[in-house]
């Protein structure tokens, strides 16, 4: 389990490069695909942010959890808010996704984001 999420995005932005490198075309779609679910219109950012961390909740991806948490951090995601998106993600996703919930709380802070309060 990593758990330097900061860490993680640089070692995984290497690779991404490498990625993007050796198979440009594919790279230059999913970041059009990437670009077009992001725009603000019905849902915010923020939103859909909380709604792909929570997928990355559901899937255990830790990159995932990763670079939503970094982009949640800097969008001023709420504690309470990233909190209620990870109770809806432990709902659906039961235990498996609790385990991950606390991981991705921990990428959060790791970027950052608002601790507890005692």
């Amino acid at each position: 389990m990593q758990h330097d999420y900061p860490s993680l995005t640089v070692e995984l932005n290497s690779k991404l490069a490498e990625i993007r490198k050796e198979i440009p075309d594919t790279m230059k779609g999913f970041g059009q695909m990437a670009q077009a679910a992001a725009t603000d219109s019905a849902l915010t950012p923020k939103q859909k942010e909380l709604i792909a961390i929570a997928i990355g909740v559901a899937a255990r991806c830790q990159g995932c959890l990763a670079f939503h948490a970094k982009a949640l951090a800097k969008m001023g995601c709420t504690r309470a808010e990233f909190m209620e998106m990870l109770q809806v993600s432990i709902y659906m996703g039961g235990g498996p996704s609790l385990m991950t919930a606390a991981e991705a709380l921990m990428a959060y802070e790791s970027f950052g984001g608002e601790k507890a309060t005692n």
